[in-house]
């Protein structure tokens, strides 16, 4: 290979690095096994070096010393005693390696040398990416909306494309091609093909991570973000609570003025987020879920099944249940109990008091425990559990009839 020929190889292999962004001592590797592979289809084994600063590349073929009599193939193999001649203390098995001529292999050695450097590359790729996207399971990433078919936006991240479902945006936001998105990683699969990246916007793990980047206090754990419940695009629930004296967990989620939490809430389409206060005691916690009701009476009714029943005054079963039950549902995702709505009128409130007295003691749990539960509270979660449960204590007729019984009581009062 003349110095024209090295300048040409050298400014191929750059090209090549520049490019694919890998590393170039990955591609002269990959040279190396694909000239030796070239030169074995016609001359047998060969090892080859390339200069990775001039590009200068030498070969030489590589034969095995055996026994004189074992000697049957003069490509990869050479006599002792020859070998002998040449080097006088050699043995069996070593190796001797001459210089060969770089000359053309042929057509079929130039095809095995280009199929192993491309494989090679592909290799590098796949590892590259690996190694940048493989610990981004439930974390956020920034990408570009590339393409888009019918179901699915394509994400330009760098090295890789993630799939944004289309039933996986926030409802009623518009996406354009070029522009850039946050995402939240829900799927990652690291297979034979490279890495499998699904995204949503509607996950509650989105509003997590945003959370975390806006409000500096839940970032650097001042203040302890317990759960999130999420309905996408319409309304989510977030609870809050610190262990730090003189600080008001729920003032520094908000912000001044609603700063804070406006920021998250314009990345979500104008969802409205409820910041609600974290108890120990899940009486407590679950009153506080239930708003905007108020004067809301908990009942726990199987601790270890986590069941419980809010009772609450005419005026605020609405409330308490929400459009569609909404609300409701919001606060036994956010609470972890399955929560039964009741009127005062439907009830003998006595009783339930007498009946429902006992109250068990609650610790808060680590924060170990926490991040764990916060990391596996929806994992369970499918879309169509997003809906009201066939099995919750609320259905949409319990619903409707409760609001009917009310509107019918305004009239009779009217």
């Amino acid at each position: 290979m003349n110095k024209k020929q090295m300048k040409e190889f050298m400014n191929a292999l750059n090209a090549i690095v520049a490019e694919k962004g890998i590393d170039k001592s990955i591609v002269i590797e990959a040279m190396e096994q694909a000239l030796s592979a070239a030169y074995k289809k016609k001359g047998g084994p060969a090892r080859c070096v390339v200069n990775p600063d001039t590009g200068e590349i030498k070969l030489f073929s590589v034969r095995t010393v055996v026994e004189d009599e074992n000697f049957h193939d003069p490509k990869s193999q050479i006599c002792l005693t020859e070998a002998k001649v040449r080097v006088p203390d050699i043995e069996v098995g070593e190796t001797i390696e001459d210089p060969v001529e770089m000359t053309d292999f042929g057509r079929v050695a130039a095809g095995t040398a280009k199929q192993v450097v491309v494989q090679r590359i592909k290799e590098a790729e796949k590892e590259l990416i690996v190694k940048e996207f493989g610990d981004k399971q439930d974390e956020l990433v920034i990408g570009t909306l590339s393409r888009e078919d019918s179901k699915t936006y394509y994400v330009d991240l760098g090295k890789t494309f993630g799939l944004l479902p289309k039933d996986e945006t926030i409802p009623g936001e518009k996406l354009e091609m070029g522009s850039q998105i946050k995402a939240y990683v829900s799927k990652l699969e690291l297979g034979g093909k490279g890495v499998f990246i699904l995204l949503s916007r509607t996950h509650y793990g989105f509003l997590k991570r945003l959370l975390e980047i806006e409000i500096p206090e839940i970032s650097d754990g001042t203040v302890i973000l317990y759960s999130v419940a999420r309905s996408a695009g319409e309304r989510s629930k977030i609870a809050v609570y610190t262990e730090m004296e003189n600080i008001e967990p729920i003032g520094c989620v908000i912000g001044s003025g609603g700063s804070r939490i406006n920021r998250v809430i314009k990345q979500i389409g104008n969802e409205k987020i409820d910041v609600i206060l974290y108890d120990k005691n899940p009486t407590v916690f679950i009153k506080n879920a239930l708003s905007p009701a108020k004067d809301v009476e908990v009942f726990i009714t199987d601790y270890k099944k986590k069941e419980a029943i809010a009772v609450v005054n005419r005026d605020n079963l609405s409330l308490a249940i929400g459009k569609k039950g909404q609300n409701v549902k919001l606060a036994s995702l956010l609470t972890h109990y399955k929560i039964e709505v009741k009127s005062y009128d439907d009830v003998d409130i006595e009783e339930y008091r007498t009946k429902y007295n006992n109250e068990i003691p609650f610790e808060k749990e680590t924060t170990e425990e926490q991040e764990n539960l916060i990391e596996n509270q929806s994992s369970e979660i499918s879309k169509e559990e997003i809906e009201i449960k066939e099995e919750s204590t609320i259905t949409e007729e319990n619903i409707e009839n409760q609001e009917e019984n009310i509107k019918n009581e305004e009239n009779t009062n009217a």
